[in-house]
């Protein structure tokens, strides 16, 4: 929650920054403890959605995993603190450096989605004469009722091995002596918020299951993913974790001595993050009133991208509300924040918080226009 005294501290900050309650986080954290304890689950925070080397380290120190999709990130992992027995490398396009990389450091698995990946993983494991630990990312083909940019798990998805690839998978398999496949894994999409969907992977995967067991095909571990979405409309709303855990608890069959993992990023780091910036200008339009202020998509791209919503307030004003169109100074049209959105009245100088801001912002972040990258501020730091 952002206070008037926090607010008050904000007007002597350079801006636009991302301010990190880490409170939130460390409340958030406390929740996926008390769940993965309670239910005996793996999570392996999924370090794409936010690289900052202080909020890996205070993720690391709670005993999560870490689940990664470069070997950039594994590095940033393990020198943030993770275990790299607890580290997984996803990704449809793992090169031969991050590769070998990542054998060296002896990692626990790889997401593997491709019979060239699979190919060229055996080949390098060979060379370090090292056998790799695999699992295959299958597409259950579901519908996770999000964005088209981040749903994943359908059949035309550069993602992924389609089920009627598998006879032929395992048929390779067999002849790539330094792979050994220890699970599957799956990954349906990102900020899912109907459960539905998560019980419909578990139902697959169910399915699945049977499959490699008619196969007499050892499993130790099933990988649901991540995806498990944020509440946008409202930052203070208490995290989904307890009704998520529920559900894979009642409705995954897991076998014996069998472990489930998954990969949450957004749905830990998400809320704790807000872009703080000021207004420049307001303008006029012919029917629109714009809030034109000085964080624009370069430091937020994700309703540029994909029409993303994030809750806007302005900090500074109580006065009587206005729409207003919240917009960037990047030189593009689609540098926008919000359309219509409802303020007090809103002046130069006013800041502005765009709030749930912590997943796919700073790490998002780009140069476009010779922008300055925002600076991190903690709320222990003010």
């Amino acid at each position: 929650m952002i206070t008037n005294i926090i607010t008050e501290k904000f007007r002597d900050i350079e801006t636009p920054f991302y301010y990190y309650d880490l409170d939130v986080l460390r409340s958030t954290l406390n929740i996926v403890k008390k769940e993965s304890e309670l239910s005996g689950y793996k999570v392996h925070y999924a370090v794409k959605a936010n690289s900052n080397p202080r909020l890996l380290k205070i993720i690391a120190s709670y005993g999560l995993g870490a689940d990664c999709v470069s070997w950039n990130e594994i590095a940033c992992a393990l020198e943030a603190g993770f275990n790299p027995s607890e580290i997984v490398f996803a990704g449809v396009g793992k090169t031969d450096k991050d590769i070998k990389a990542a054998l060296n450091a002896n990692i626990f698995c790889f997401n593997c989605e491709s019979i060239p990946e699979m190919e060229v993983i055996d080949l390098l494991a060979s060379d370090q004469n090292k056998t790799a630990r695999i699992a295959l990312r299958i597409n259950p083909y579901i519908e996770a009722h999000t964005h088209k940019y981040i749903t994943t798990g359908i059949e035309e998805s550069k993602f992924g091995i389609n089920t009627w690839e598998l006879d032929e998978v395992m048929k390779k398999l067999s002849g790539l002596k330094n792979l050994n496949l220890i699970g599957i894994h799956f990954h349906i999409g990102s900020q899912i918020t109907l459960m539905s969907v998560f019980k419909s992977l578990c139902t697959r995967i169910n399915e699945l299951q049977d499959w490699f067991a008619d196969r007499n095909v050892d499993l130790k571990f099933i990988n649901v993913g991540g995806g498990l979405g944020i509440d946008y409309e409202d930052p203070e709303k208490y995290p989904f974790f307890p009704e998520y855990f529920s559900l894979l608890n009642e409705f995954l069959d897991l076998r014996q001595g069998q472990e489930l993992h998954l990969e949450p990023g957004r749905s830990i780091i998400g809320q704790c993050g807000s872009l703080i910036s000021k207004v420049l200008y307001i303008k006029n339009g012919s029917n629109t009133l714009f809030a034109i202020i000085d964080a624009g998509m370069t430091d937020l791209i994700r309703p540029a991208l994909y029409q993303a919503h994030h809750k806007i307030e302005n900090l500074t004003s109580s006065g009587n509300s206005y729409r207003y169109n919240v917009v960037g100074p990047v030189c593009e049209s689609s540098d926008i924040f919000g359309k219509f959105i409802e303020l007090p009245e809103t002046s130069r100088g006013d800041i502005i918080a765009i709030r749930s801001a912590g997943a796919y912002g700073e790490v998002m972040a780009s140069r476009y226009n010779m922008r300055d990258l925002p600076k991190a501020v903690f709320s222990d730091e003010i």
